[in-house]
């Protein structure tokens, strides 16, 4: 995976997560292609609005398949990604971090007075003329219906929207937003491909309970955005035909007829169907070793593109505790710690001294990755404080090991704790050639102070599915350690940071819905989250807050940054349009401007 985002990108941003059920990831749903086309997905009727939709087909290469569309449902990126081409929210955030209207007529500011001075409501305005892919009319209530569907505990939505008090339909165009406290940063809602506008009349009975055995809507919402979904194969395929109705067609957008999201294989194998076979148009999320990567782009085919944002490679620590087999990973109102790890901030700092991030960074990313010690490496936010761990240090991860009691007792090369558990842990992380390097080369590190990881790796599908179908899902935390990337979908820390507050620990009472994977929960964090909240954009406290936040998650040892990422991916040569790439949104954010030339 956010989709860390977590990622994001994790990410991403940033990333998390949605309801499990097996009504999610069973079957194959298939939709005509809508009001205004009379075939399917195979765009042999000429559309309306000229050029629109003449462009042939669009293959897009997830290696990471795609489980289903609905984002409420989802904080994995690739269903995020997949369901970006479908259903959009009031605004998105450009690559360079700035808001642009998408449903939205313009972004909400206090000058024009839709935003209140004193932060409790914002006020948005739809653009005029707006229609479903299936010709009805969109509306306010639309976005009303949103925050009922969402706010609903039972749905099991992956967005927090705790924070708001109400939505209201002003007049068919006009919303306002009023919060249950002031909101110094009021874009929270309805932005970025993860908080879309779905439509009432689709899902109006699939709210609370009913929305995880709602799989048609899921694998087939009706939206606002270039594409329609024609058939999802869960963990396989989705394909798409133009949207007949959408708002650009006049202006001749979308270019391509019919997009492919072909999902398997691996982060390898995609980009050399991009940049050396020329099969493909796109490849998403190229993790892959620097010096493979970089002659398959001299192949001459396609192009790399980089994009950096907050998205960090890191470890989470388990707080909760995995070993207990009646109740595994359950956080139980903080009676269920981790026996090793729980708020052991010295031994996560001895595990981090221990890793040599540089040769991390080389081997696996080149440019596409600098070593980090935040989760929030953002310029003028970034913790300094924590910059210790930039050096790499056996020594001192044994000299402290050594202080905090934990030795060798029985001569195995296996430190113990002074209760007598070994330092042995289950580490796990996505299938992937970069991915399992970067645990041989933990592995290695660890065994140098005494500490012992067996290495795991599971189907990225899996690992990152939001329904957690499967037990390998990160929500669930089955394990001692996880590693993966994530990050923010917005360039303000409070929506990401809120992923570590108690209140988002994921449990079976939720479906393993919530945004905190990693199980951490500190009451000095969850004070120091809700003083953020409440804290203007311009007060200078603010800075302080953001920092004293990256602090407390990795001087508690819930987390062990590694690597701060860009995004990479790989697009053919001949496609036009796409300008730089988004690490804040989707990457599919102006797919309507992509062409082929």
């Amino acid at each position: 995976m956010k989709r860390w985002k977590w990622l994001g990108l994790f990410a991403a941003f940033a990333l998390v997560l949605a309801a499990c059920s097996p009504a999610d990831t069973g079957g194959t749903t298939t939709t005509g292609a809508g009001p205004g086309t009379t075939e399917g997905p195979t765009g042999t009727t000429a559309p309306p609005g000229g050029m629109a939709g003449e462009g042939g087909e669009l293959l897009l290469l997830q290696w990471q398949a795609v489980s289903q569309i609905v984002s409420y449902l989802s904080t994995g990126t690739k269903d995020l990604l997949a369901g970006s081409l479908v259903l959009e929210p009031l605004a998105e955030v450009a690559p360079d971090g700035s808001l642009v209207p998408a449903l939205a007529e313009a972004i909400p500011s206090k000058s024009d007075g839709s935003i209140a001075e004193d932060d409790t409501s914002i006020t948005w305005t739809l653009k005029e003329g707006l229609l479903w892919a299936d010709g009805s009319p969109v509306t306010a209530d639309d976005a009303v219906f949103t925050w009922e569907y969402c706010s609903n505990p039972d749905t099991g939505c992956s967005q927090d929207m705790s924070t708001v008090a109400s939505v209201v339909a002003v007049d068919e165009r006009t919303i306002q937003i009023t919060w249950t406290t002031p909101q110094p940063y009021p874009f929270t809602i309805f932005t970025t491909f993860q908080q879309p506008i779905i439509q009432r009349a689709q899902f109006a009975d699939c709210v609370g309970s009913a929305a995880q055995g709602c799989t048609e809507q899921n694998f087939a919402p009706v939206g606002t955005g270039p594409y329609m979904v024609t058939e999802l194969r869960p963990e396989d395929t989705v394909t798409y035909a133009y949207n007949p109705n959408y708002r650009g067609v006049p202006d001749g957008k979308p270019f391509f007829g019919t997009v492919t999201i072909k999902g398997g294989g691996d982060a390898e194998a995609s980009a050399r169907s991009v940049l050396e076979i020329d099969e493909a148009d796109y490849g998403w999320n190229l993790q892959v070793a620097p010096e493979i990567l970089g002659p398959m782009e001299q192949a001459g085919n396609g192009v790399v593109k980089v994009g950096f944002t907050a998205n960090v490679e890191h470890l989470n620590l388990n707080h909760t505790n995995n070993r207990n087999p009646d109740n595994p990973s359950e956080f139980l109102d903080g009676t269920n710690p981790h026996p090793i790890f729980f708020l052991n901030g010295d031994l996560a700092r001895a595990l981090s001294m221990a890793i040599n991030r540089e040769e991390m960074a080389a081997v696996g990313y080149g440019p596409a990755g600098v070593p980090t010690c935040t989760l929030w490496p953002v310029p003028g936010e970034a913790a300094d404080s924590l910059d210790w761990c930039l050096t790499h240090d056996p020594d001192g991860a044994n000299a402290l090991l050594d202080e905090l009691g934990y030795v060798d007792t029985d001569d195995d090369g296996i430190r113990e704790t002074p209760d007598g558990l070994p330092l042995e842990f289950d580490l796990v992380t996505s299938t992937n050639a970069v991915r399992q390097t970067e645990q041989d080369l933990i592995a290695r590190d660890w065994e140098a102070i005494g500490v012992a990881v067996n290495n795991r790796n599971e189907d990225a599908s899996l690992f990152f599915d939001g329904t957690c179908a499967a037990d390998a899902c990160i929500w669930k935390f089955f394990t001692d350690i996880q590693m993966y990337t994530n990050g923010a979908s917005l360039p303000d820390a409070l929506g990401y940071f809120s992923g570590f507050k108690t209140s988002e620990i994921p449990s079976p009472e939720t479906n393993w819905g919530g945004g905190n994977p990693t199980h951490y929960s500190s009451p000095e964090f969850d004070a120091a989250w809700d003083q953020l909240s409440v804290t203007a954009l311009d007060d200078p406290a603010r800075v302080g807050l953001v920092k004293s936040l990256q602090e407390l998650v990795v001087n508690d040892g819930a987390i062990v940054p590694l690597i701060h990422r860009a995004s990479v991916s790989a697009f053919g040569n001949d496609i036009q349009g796409v300008g730089d790439l988004n690490a804040w949104d989707s990457e599919y954010w102006n797919i309507e401007e992509w062409s082929r030339g």
